[in-house]
């Protein structure tokens, strides 16, 4: 009891204060609604300039070999989401199944992206057919796929190349990944037998 007369003492003590200061509240509000609109501001910036940076993301061959695997993984939807697709996402790790990009493109169409990170660029292993063979296995059956691609900053081996042509795999080697990371040009431009879209352009 006597803890609760004491807080209800000042609690009518604190009210009668600001009774008899009415400026205080009002201008602890006015105070919270700037610094929240401060912070909207803020957050309506950073996202401007989030696109911006997208929009204009670049990346040369040597600050891609530069990178670990996982930077590589998290390049790529970059580059993906700089192409438009906004809700790229990075799910690489274990139990991925063989994806570590997912995107959908400005057509409808799903990507399904798997990278292979080679420190050594051209010089390191080529990437063969074990690794496609994981991806074919589940790019369309397991994350449902239009587009199911193998990106590397390395090479292929002939039936690597042969087997993704068989099995409608698109292959990304050095050279196309040179072209896509340092221009404008949306992969899907660069890729050729690509599915029909799903639904129109924005825009067109």
């Amino acid at each position: 009891m006597l803890v609760f007369a004491v807080v209800w003492s000042l609690f009518v003590g604190v009210l009668r204060w600001l009774v008899a200061h009415p400026w205080v509240p009002v201008g602890l509000l006015l105070a919270l609604a700037a610094a929240g609109g401060v912070w909207m501001h803020r957050r309506r910036e950073t996202a401007r300039w989030d696109r911006v940076r997208q929009q204009g993301l670049r990346y040369s061959m040597p600050r891609i070999d530069a990178l670990h695997h996982r930077q590589f993984e998290e390049a790529v939807r970059d580059l993906m989401r700089r192409d438009g697709c906004l809700e790229a996402i990075q799910v690489g790790g274990a139990g991925d199944n063989g994806a570590d990009v997912k995107a959908t493109d400005p057509f409808g169409r799903r990507w399904v992206i798997q990278c292979k990170h080679r420190k050594d660029g051209l010089a390191g292993s080529a990437v063969g057919t074990p690794e496609l063979y994981v991806l074919n296995g589940t790019g369309r059956p397991v994350h449902n796929g239009d587009v199911v691609v193998l990106v590397t900053n390395g090479r292929f081996t002939d039936k690597a190349v042969a087997f993704a042509r068989s099995q409608r795999l698109h292959l990304v080697d050095r050279n196309l990944l040179a072209r896509w990371a340092a221009g404008s040009t949306p992969l899907w431009e660069l890729l050729s037998a690509l599915p029909s879209p799903r639904r129109a352009s924005p825009g067109s």
